[in-house]
């Protein structure tokens, strides 16, 4: 996910002591809340909000800017059942708008995803600095932001709200991991309350390490969007190693594909599936395998006709491998 380019008109698209995060705001949750959690009872937390529906449904990640019907009306004209919806801003009536646009084109939204605010940087040097609630200087404001998401969720009854969380430090007795897990238990704990499932993207850190946070937040409602390129993109893991790690949490997918970094200092390339090192056989086999009952979402990075075409394939592609 990179918010830059997310656009209405353009499909889009990463137990130990703890300090909350200073200024943001709002109660963090009780020790009680924060039991001892474990993949299974994670995987038992309202059922992910998949109950009765087909698993492995296709959908597309989309911005819906402030017009979520032109927004939907792609999804719906590309037959895919499920989006997850991208939100910069939640300006006033915007529930309204999307929830009266997912009734009139039958769509299930499965997440809502943010970034922001503030300035990311997709790369290896500015990334640690700008992404998620890593960086001290944005990191109320962030975590601010993934309330008011998770506020605007509950009105439109979506079951999830999803973003990627930076650059985890891999040490965990680094001041910035501890702070960032407390930034975590605020929001998560924010979500909990309001009755949802909070999704850590992949991308930016280790299989390891995201398992790693998630223990020490400590809550029930924790889960993971796999997104498949971006292990590759960021040179973190292969999805088919990571999944093994990371199945007890997966509550979405990302289907992208992309190549390994070879520049130090730049992400690798994000390409067409099926053009890219994931290798998607292996992937969809080992969910079933696992019986997720997920969707499986569609993400070019992208924009103009080329990234309609490129979706339009992989929906293709996809169907052919998941089967009826």
């Amino acid at each position: 996910m990179k918010s830059s380019a997310v656009s209405a008109a353009a499909v889009v698209f990463g137990g130990r002591a703890v300090r909350g995060a200073a200024g943001a705001g709002g109660a963090s949750p009780s020790p009680t809340e924060r039991t001892a959690w474990s993949g299974a009872q994670a995987g038992n937390w309202k059922g992910f909000g998949d109950e009765g529906k087909k698993p492995l449904r296709l959908g597309l990640i989309i911005g819906i800017g402030n017009d979520p019907d032109a927004a939907l009306a792609k999804v719906h004209d590309l037959g895919l059942p499920t989006c997850q919806a991208y939100c910069e801003e939640f300006a006033p009536g915007l529930e309204k708008k999307l929830t009266a646009a997912l009734t009139k084109y039958g769509i299930e939204a499965t997440s809502i995803v943010v970034g922001g605010p503030g300035k990311e940087v997709w790369d290896f040097y500015g990334g640690p600095l700008t992404i998620g609630l890593v960086p001290r200087e944005t990191r109320a404001a962030r975590v601010a932001h993934i309330k008011r998401a998770s506020d605007f969720a509950k009105v439109c009854g979506v079951a999830a709200v999803q973003t990627h969380c930076g650059f985890i430090p891999e040490n965990p007795n680094d001041p910035v991991y501890t702070e960032t897990v407390g930034a975590l238990i605020e929001a998560v704990g924010y979500c909990r309350r309001n009755g949802q499932n909070f999704r850590y993207e992949t991308g930016q850190e280790t299989p390891i390490t995201l398992v790693r946070a998630m223990k020490d937040v400590g809550l029930d409602n924790q889960g993971v969007n796999f997104d498949l390129a971006n292990l590759i993109l960021y040179g973190k893991a292969n999805p088919v190693d990571a999944i093994e790690i990371l199945a007890p949490y997966v509550q979405g997918i990302h289907a992208k594909d992309g190549l390994w970094p070879t520049n130090p200092k730049e992400l690798g390339e994000e390409v067409a599936i099926g053009k890219g090192k994931v290798d998607f056989p292996r992937i969809v086999a080992r969910l079933k395998e696992m019986k997720y009952a997920g969707a499986v979402t569609i993400e070019r990075e992208i924009s103009g006709e080329k990234q309609m075409e490129d979706v339009r394939g992989a929906k293709e592609y996809l169907e052919k491998l998941i089967g009826a």
